[in-house]
């Protein structure tokens, strides 16, 4: 029996390499009302940049995208193979006509598709990202709203991810021992896995693509860079770990402190990046009250007597 069964609840966070901080952040915001819950930096390299997060109102699992602003590295990623190509956002489907009219309005293009059953705008992020926004009947998820959208129309949170791989077999094998879901359905090129009782935010869906060049992983504007998926605690996320590298996978990463959450990393056999998540009680309260959630830039304990530096090296930001 697998040790691991049910150790995936749900998604946790999406993070993407987008453009300009004021880009990012305009599009989530402004155009997709979700609240900016916290403004804080990754550390990697020379130089400290915004790691930004959007959710609902506190920021809750599987409502949370975080975005890693690269446009000053000067590179561009490339979408395609070996990773995750598309976030899918779950919206009431009493909604999509409003959602449709509210994109038109801020000039993005977009497509009506159909996967699943379910119904689906696809249109993309000022960076290119692919997005889509999925009609779903039974959302229970709290949203929050800037108020020009109406709760009732506002987005919960992930719906599903579409990961872009050549073979499905060894993700397969992944899937089903390593990260506790189960296939659930096909449609055409793409086959979706699902977690727990399979509802919005419990589900994973690949794309079998066979001639789409391979992706980058590095830091590149335009790209998705790992999915995070929330575990309960310590102990089963050390389960996830050794289960992990009981069938091979002996990349997975020690546990990482991440200050709202301890995370742990591995490159599936997709080449997609999956991170299982403890989050801290706390949350995202854990350096913020309730009230001043998002409204100052965050820096971590152990650089804070660099902030004035760190702040004037940072791109301009206007919220």
């Amino acid at each position: 029996m697998n040790a691991t069964a049910n150790a995936i609840q749900r998604h946790h966070h999406i993070t993407l390499c987008v453009g300009t901080a004021q880009q990012d952040y305009d599009f989530h915001t402004q155009v997709l009302s979700l609240k900016s819950v916290k403004k804080t930096l990754i550390y990697d390299g020379k130089t400290p940049f915004f790691h930004l997060y959007y959710g609902n109102d506190l920021g809750e699992e599987s409502t949370l995208l975080t975005c890693f602003p690269v446009a000053h590295f000067g590179k561009k990623g490339a979408r395609g193979n070996g990773q995750i190509g598309t976030v899918s956002l779950s919206v009431p489907v009493s909604s999509l006509s409003f959602w449709a009219q509210r994109l038109a309005d801020h000039g993005i293009e977009f497509k009506r598709t159909e996967r699943f059953g379910e119904k689906v705008l696809t249109f993309a992020h000022p960076c290119g990202v692919p997005y889509e926004l999925i009609g779903i009947a039974d959302d229970a998820r709290k949203p929050w709203s800037n108020g020009e959208v109406p709760s009732d129309f506002a987005i919960r949170g992930l719906h599903t991810i579409v990961v872009n791989t050549p073979a499905l077999e060894p993700t397969q094998e992944f899937m089903l021992g390593g990260w506790s879901s189960r296939e659930v359905a096909r449609d055409g090129k793409y086959t979706r896995f699902a977690f727990g009782d399979g509802a919005s935010g419990k589900l994973v869906d690949y794309a079998l693509e066979n001639d789409l060049p391979h992706a980058t992983w590095t830091y590149g504007e335009g790209i998705v860079h790992h999915c995070a998926f929330q575990v309960a605690d310590h102990a089963v996320q050390d389960m996830v770990k050794n289960q992990l590298e009981g069938m091979g996978y002996t990349d997975t990463s020690e546990r990482k402190d991440r200050g709202y959450f301890e995370s742990i990393y591995v490159r599936t056999p997709s080449g997609a990046m999956f991170e299982a998540t403890v989050s801290k009680p706390e949350g995202f309260m854990i350096d913020e009250t309730y009230d001043r959630l998002g409204a100052e830039i965050q820096i971590a304990p152990q650089f804070e007597s660099q902030r004035a530096t760190i702040l004037q090296s940072l791109e301009p930001l206007k919220y």
